[in-house]
């Protein structure tokens, strides 16, 4: 990743530039009905992170670029850390398929792409072709605020009565609606991205329902590069809210947070080959930065 990226010490290897914030959740009356983690049954305070995928931490500037949402709920021991994006699905569905697709995108001597390598290797492997394709036909919101954030893996939830079932997170924005219209005229202006965060932040004008998308039976839980079947459109129950109150030294982000296979109890880890593998590349990461 920081090979094809280019490599730049201290920075993360992707969704390099972020924002740190903070605030507080709030558990609707339904959470229990899903799970009993107390991360999500319980209000608590909330540390989270904005982020633009690439790896060019200045990179701020631009609506083009993947969009990430990441969250810490809870305390005393009962911590989940959770991780979305503006796209529903991954662009691999193993680490293998990952790794190949990231050395086909490793510029040559010229600074130029293999393009023959790039088409073979997506001819020979089209399921990564998938996010690229969502992303061109879904353009994305001219503000962090008004942008819907998923989480690409089916986590198994058990509530309190020891019934379990797969979820996936959706993150949607509370009350944007009608201003995306208005955005969308100024979506490509400078520094328009982290200036409107940074204004609604000190408005406290940013919140989100925190929404489990319920699974059905046959939906494919260890592929993360297709969604499930009329996923728009299925049964969702909200977990809660998160008001984004301020923002946080970035350094704050950067502590042991944001580690997605760290969950409370009821939330499980999902069963597919990609979220094994972020076990230990989170902490590789996290220590080289450091």
């Amino acid at each position: 990743m920081k090979a094809a990226a280019g490599l730049r010490p201290r920075s993360r290897a992707s969704f390099a530039w972020g924002r740190c914030v903070r605030g507080t959740y709030a558990p609707s009356d339904q959470a229990r009905e899903i799970t009993k983690s107390r991360s999500f049954t319980k209000p608590s305070r909330v540390l989270a992170r904005f982020s633009l995928d690439g790896g060019h931490p200045a990179a701020a500037n631009t609506n083009l670029l993947l969009r990430g949402f990441s969250f810490r709920l809870g305390g005393d021991g009962q911590r989940s850390e959770i991780f979305t994006q503006s796209v529903p699905i991954h662009f691999a569905r193993t680490p293998e398929q990952m790794l190949a697709f990231l050395a086909a995108r490793i510029r040559g001597p010229d600074g130029n792409p293999d393009w023959e390598k790039l088409e073979a290797f997506s001819a020979s492997n089209p399921e990564t072709l998938h996010q690229a394709d969502y992303i061109a036909a879904h353009p994305l919101p001219a503000s962090f605020a008004s942008t819907t954030y998923w989480g690409v893996h089916a986590f198994p939830a058990t509530n309190s009565k020891g019934e379990t079932r797969f979820i996936k997170f959706k993150i949607m924005p509370v009350g944007e609606e009608r201003r995306r219209a208005a955005n969308e005229a100024t979506a490509k202006a400078p520094d328009l991205l982290q200036g409107d965060l940074d204004s609604r932040i000190a408005a406290r004008d940013i919140r989100f329902s925190v929404m489990a998308l319920l699974d059905r039976p046959g939906d494919p839980v260890m592929d993360v590069t297709i969604r499930w079947p009329d996923e728009d459109r299925r049964e969702a129950v909200r977990l809660g809210t998160i008001v984004v109150t301020g923002v946080e030294a970035n350094d704050a982000c950067d502590e042991a947070v944001f580690n997605p296979t760290n969950l409370a109890e009821g939330i499980g880890r999902p069963p597919d080959a990609m979220f094994a593998a972020r076990c230990a590349a989170y902490a590789i990461s996290q220590t080289r930065r450091r």
